[in-house]
């Protein structure tokens, strides 16, 4: 006689099904956040581009996501366009408080921190520099090399001011590329000289992620300060 079939286990009923499906939910959420936490605190993030400082390299509402490995394990170079907190109030304060919303946006990364500004510059003078702009000659000059910018605003001169700074240790000296709309190190001299603490630099631009038309990297134009001599030790 052969043995009867065992009978089969008890399915389960609707309520546990939801309650298994909302604890993968649960957990899903949590490990995306927790990646996110991490992607955005040590390797990238969001950040908006509120103004056209630096068109046309970025455009006004484009988003971007900088590489924050950039200084340090990697380090900043002439030509890299730079997102650095705004510790000597260029800005004007902010009008009010961030929502929750832009908190919550802050903590998984979409948004850089809701209660800090950030200005995004490409760094022209690195410490022990000299950065000059003589409008006889047309083009900035570093450590006495004049260069070609082809990342300038189509129609603008290098400077409308003529300016020759020595950036100190631990200082950068950045410029937007649509000059003559920029308020750069130029027109912050009575603020430390105009120069950028290295310590308040928060990555470097690397990805244009919005609008998809837009997508692509940013360009940190190496080959202009290729000829670059080393700054002369004072």
């Amino acid at each position: 006689m052969s043995a009867a079939p065992a009978e089969n286990p008890r399915e389960p009923g609707p309520v546990y099904k939801l309650w298994r499906f909302a604890r993968e939910i649960v957990i899903i959420v949590v490990i995306a956040l927790l990646l996110s936490f991490v992607i955005k605190t040590f390797f990238f993030r969001a950040y908006y581009i509120p103004s056209g400082s630096m068109e046309h390299t970025l455009e006004v509402n484009d988003r971007i996501f900088a590489n924050l490995m950039v200084p340090g394990p990697f380090e900043l170079e002439r030509g890299d366009v730079v997102v650095f907190r705004d510790d000597l109030g260029w800005l004007p304060p902010l009008e009010q408080a961030p929502s929750a919303f832009q908190n919550v946006l802050s903590f998984v990364g979409i948004l850089p921190a809701a209660d800090e500004q950030y200005l995004v510059k490409r760094l022209i003078g690195m410490p022990g520099d000299t950065v000059e702009y003589d409008a006889a000659v047309g083009k900035l000059k570093v450590n006495g090399e004049a260069i070609d910018e082809p990342y300038i605003y189509s129609g603008n001169k290098p400077s409308d001011m003529e300016f020759s700074v020595t950036v100190p240790e631990g200082k950068i000296w950045v410029m937007g590329d649509h000059r003559a709309a920029s308020a750069d190190s130029r027109f912050h001299t009575d603020i430390q000289g105009g120069f950028v603490d290295m310590d308040s630099v928060a990555g470097r631009a690397s990805i244009i992620s919005w609008p998809v038309s837009r997508w692509g990297t940013v360009d940190s134009h190496e080959e202009v300060f290729a000829n670059v001599p080393a700054p002369t030790a004072k």
